[in-house]
């Protein structure tokens, strides 16, 4: 019959439309943060000695980006590592004018970026041409 065809139709759209307000209405399972590495898994030690050797013997800053902190500029060291992808050496050059003076500093940093471990040791002529090369990053002393 006509009307067993109709009352079976209007009993599924009835069961879809609850099944659908259903989904609409239930909570939503808990996910997994997909932010990225904790930010345990982004730190640097970072220090600048004098001479052309790495001596240690000035106390290192740990600079941390989640959110920043431990560093006098922490908040633009993170910018220009998240611009470079954690990498030290690509951090573009600023353009200024530093003296010819050689009095050499070393700046080393190491720690994790994102999970991926950074070692980074370079000798610069002075602390102008460090600070020129690498931004914020060995800025220790500035505030």
């Amino acid at each position: 019959m006509d009307t067993t065809r109709t009352s079976v139709r209007a009993v599924r759209g009835a069961l879809l439309a609850v099944i659908a307000l259903l989904a609409c209405v239930a909570p939503a399972p808990a996910r997994a943060e997909t932010r990225g590495p904790a930010a345990t898994d982004t730190w640097l030690a970072v220090g600048v000695d004098r001479g052309e050797t790495r001596t240690g013997t000035k106390p290192g800053t740990m600079l941390r980006c989640d959110p920043p902190q431990g560093h006098p500029r922490a908040a633009d060291a993170c910018a220009e590592l998240a611009a470079a992808d954690g990498r030290i050496s690509d951090i573009p050059a600023q353009d200024t004018i530093c003296t010819m003076i050689y009095a050499p500093v070393t700046a080393h940093a190491h720690g994790q970026w994102r999970g991926q471990p950074v070692e980074y040791t370079e000798t610069f002529p002075n602390a102008c041409a460090m600070r020129a090369r690498t931004g914020s990053v060995f800025a220790l002393d500035e505030a």
